[in-house]
């Protein structure tokens, strides 16, 4: 007579048991392999492990979104509050950076224009002082980024708030004299390259510096200054290539709307850059090569411990 339920059939026990023997020795290879690239390239395991640990996409989405957010209710104050030389400083800033032409730079020009009184009656004091307090999101973003390049725990860092308003202060004068740099003070792109390569690589060195609370010394920063300043400078270029053409193409499509996309986009790339060349500074500097010349701490180290 017939049974009501049915044995497993020997042959799936097998199959079974054959494709968990596949799956460890998979495992094993894997293990094997990473052993062996870690005592191959430490420098490129070690850079694997630390973009993973810094999250580098979130790290740069979250960081543009705080640019942008800050930067469009810092225009309205400028343009309530600077003076004419301010504002129309920050105008060619923004046209040389940018490259701007079309309807987007007649809508900036329209932005910047002289306030009246309905504006600055809008704007108010108090609400120009919360923009700027508030502002000082991307500082702490940016701390952030550094802390988490240089593996510091969290928590690890108490930075006085007076650091990110220093740090957001000495940007705002750094884009204001975007434009003198990029044309070398009027003599053209040729000495512009180096001169904003020199002065990108000077407000990295600093940034990292004083949002980390100067847990790591000066000499371990370079590396990734440089490599930042490097990054942020190439991109600066191409910005004027890329930027002018598109925005114009999907103003005229989709609007403003489409200029936000486009500029949000931009401004990822950018931190995209930023925040892989920190952090990869920080782990050529701890690498045993460089570590033992700059006075790198350890990784996994309490950079505390190692200062002088």
């Amino acid at each position: 007579m017939p049974t009501s339920g049915r044995r497993p059939r020997s042959g799936s026990r097998f199959g079974v048991s054959r494709w968990r023997e596949r799956t460890a020795r998979l495992v094993a290879a894997a293990k094997a392999a990473h052993r062996r690239a870690e005592t191959r390239f430490p420098v490129v395991t070690h850079l694997a492990e630390r973009m993973v640990s810094v999250n580098i996409f979130d790290t740069a989405t979250r960081l543009a979104a705080q640019c942008f957010l800050t930067a469009v209710p810092l225009l309205f104050v400028f343009a309530a509050y600077a003076p004419p030389v301010v504002r129309d400083q920050l105008l060619r800033s923004m046209r040389s950076v940018f490259g701007l032409t079309g309807p987007v730079d007649t809508g900036v020009q329209q932005l910047m224009q002289p306030p009246n009184e309905s504006l600055r009656q809008t704007t108010g004091v108090v609400g120009g002082l919360m923009v700027l307090i508030s502002a000082t999101a991307v500082s702490r973003a940016v701390q952030r980024l550094c802390q988490r390049a240089w593996a510091i725990p969290r928590g690890g860092i108490r930075v006085a708030p007076w650091r990110w308003v220093a740090w957001l202060a000495l940007w705002i004068g750094a884009l204001l004299l975007q434009g003198t740099l990029h044309n070398g003070f009027g003599l053209g792109v040729w000495l512009g390259i180096p001169v904003t390569l020199v002065c990108q690589t000077g407000l990295w060195w600093w940034t990292q510096h004083l949002l980390l609370g100067g847990r790591i010394t000066w000499r371990p920063l370079l590396p990734g200054a440089l490599l930042t300043a490097a990054a942020l400078t190439a991109l600066s270029g191409t910005a004027r290539l890329y930027l002018p053409r598109t925005l114009d193409r999907t103003v005229a499509e989709y609007g403003s709307v489409g200029s936000v996309f486009v500029l949000l986009s931009w401004l990822i790339v950018v931190c995209l850059a930023a925040t892989v060349s920190v952090s990869t500074g920080a782990v050529l500097a701890q690498e045993p090569f460089l570590a033992t010349r700059l006075g790198s701490p350890p990784p996994g180290r309490d950079p505390e411990a190692q200062l002088p």
